[in-house]
């Protein structure tokens, strides 16, 4: 039996284009290419690992199509940073499946109530003021025509909440949502005293984390999380996932 659509051929070997994907994935996972480093031309990468333009040029293709890759200085290529292959991956999921905006702060929940906690126990001076400054910034664009740099800030603060954990692999997840996370965002902003009860809530966040109170630090990431999705309950705002861009 044969499924429609597709040619009936063999597989061939691997190609070599997957094969050279496979070494600069690997290149970067040795951090011998970094976030933000350029690769080397085509040319230069066809003499390197022996193979033609050609299937230089289709790895490339793959990479960036991925995310491992981005635009870089002087129209080539340049490593991206390690949440972007995620956040490629999450916005296809999302599109392919919208979920509604309870997934998204189930999803929350999940990951910033227990890392307001870690947050606690582990921030530095640093970080404490990275939430500052996106407190502050809330604080000075709650003007109407102001959403979206409010909601960047509000994002940029739950990034440093995460960031201040130490763990990675959460901050690179919470860096990968950032855009889903925007986007259900935007109408909190519209819904009356929602903004101005943000900042408050953040505050508090911030207060907890900067004290080391690991247990007021969930307790207020918790109440803010549950009073934003009520507020969109209330509103009936049906913002989350799949209005991702």
């Amino acid at each position: 039996m044969t499924t429609p659509g597709i040619p009936l051929e063999p597989i061939d070997r691997r190609r070599r284009y997957e094969r050279v994907a496979d070494r600069l994935i690997a290149l970067i996972a040795q951090r011998a290419l970094a976030p933000g480093a350029p690769l080397s031309t085509e040319r230069e990468l066809s003499e390197t690992f022996g193979v033609g333009r050609s299937s230089v040029r289709e790895a490339l293709r793959m990479l960036e199509s991925q995310g491992v890759i981005g635009p870089g200085p002087g129209g080539g290529f340049a490593v991206a940073g390690p949440a972007r292959p995620l956040q490629r991956s999450l916005r296809l999921v999302m599109t392919l499946q919208p979920s509604p905006a309870r997934d998204l702060f189930e999803l929350r929940r999940i990951l910033e109530v227990e890392a307001a906690g870690l947050a606690a126990e582990r921030r530095s001076a640093a970080d404490v003021a990275r939430m500052d400054a996106a407190v502050t910034a809330m604080a000075e664009r709650l003007a109407p025509d102001e959403a979206g740099a409010f909601v960047d800030a509000d994002v940029e603060f739950h990034l440093a909440l995460a960031a201040a954990t130490g763990n990675q692999l959460l901050a690179h997840a919470m860096d990968a949502i950032r855009d889903v996370l925007r986007s259900a965002l935007l109408p909190v902003f519209g819904i009356p005293h929602s903004a101005q009860r943000a900042v408050a809530e953040h505050r508090a966040i911030r207060n907890a984390v900067a004290d080391g109170d690991a247990g007021a630090a969930r307790r207020a990431a918790r109440a803010h999380l549950e009073r934003v999705e009520a507020d969109l309950r209330a509103a009936g705002t049906s913002a989350g996932p799949g209005a991702a861009p």
